[in-house]
């Protein structure tokens, strides 16, 4: 397969979007009523956790030697890798996540809306309801795959698909890319995938944002 330009790419402070429910003890911490109780449910998520897995060469898609450690935010880079979703996102298969994000924030906002928007439509749910994201930042300085303004790769942009560009990132895999940087295919707006935990550069946590949806006749704001 043919591959996209490489742009030398140098870029500071892009946004990802995670739902706060992964932050701290997140939603396991709840069903805690003592520190003990808390110790053996985290004793019982750390055995079929995926991220602690792949930290302990156990896991298919990524190993030890690609994930981070002891550097701020490096859990949550290793947790991007290895926990990717069931089917799968534009430039990963179900074995190995990737971290993406926006170059601006409203461009990761809207991502978090379609999504949202089509979770909520599946499972037919048309109630008020308000969840929380967290920024988190990163830097990006290196070599990485560009397909922006780049008719050849059209096709990789289906809105309604990841298989071709499922299909091209395991070529880019193939040759050790960094990621691509891609035009986002909900809003105007620019994304990456870093397909590499250790480029994945001075993580940090930023601000805390509220999804309300309001029913799918109407859609989501956020406030």
């Amino acid at each position: 397969m043919k591959l996209p330009r490489i742009t030398s790419l140098q870029v500071q402070d892009t946004h990802r979007l995670i739902s706060s429910k992964h932050s701290g003890g997140g939603v396991l911490s709840r069903l805690a009523d003592d520190k003990a109780h808390l110790e053996d449910i985290f004793d019982l998520d750390h055995a079929t956790n995926d991220r602690l897995l792949a930290e302990n060469e156990l896991m298919p898609g990524i190993g030890v030697g690609e994930l981070v450690f002891r550097m701020p935010g490096y859990s949550v880079v290793n947790a991007s890798f290895c926990h990717p979703s069931p089917q799968g996102g534009r430039f990963n298969g179900p074995d190995r996540g990737a971290w993406y994000a926006g170059f601006d924030l409203a461009t990761s906002q809207a991502e978090i809306l379609f999504h949202k928007t089509k979770e909520y439509a599946e499972i037919d749910w048309d109630k008020p309801d308000v969840t929380s994201y967290d920024d988190y930042l990163a830097n990006f300085d290196g070599e990485f795959h560009d397909i922006r303004e780049d008719q050849d790769f059209l096709f990789v942009l289906d809105p309604n698909s990841y298989y071709a560009s499922q299909t091209l990132a395991e070529e880019l895999l193939r040759c050790d890319s960094l990621g691509i940087i891609y035009p986002s295919v909900r809003v105007s707006g620019t994304c990456i995938a870093c397909l590499r935990p250790a480029a994945v550069i001075n993580v940090r946590k930023s601000a805390t944002y509220l999804f309300h949806w309001v029913g799918q006749s109407q859609g989501g704001v956020w406030g």
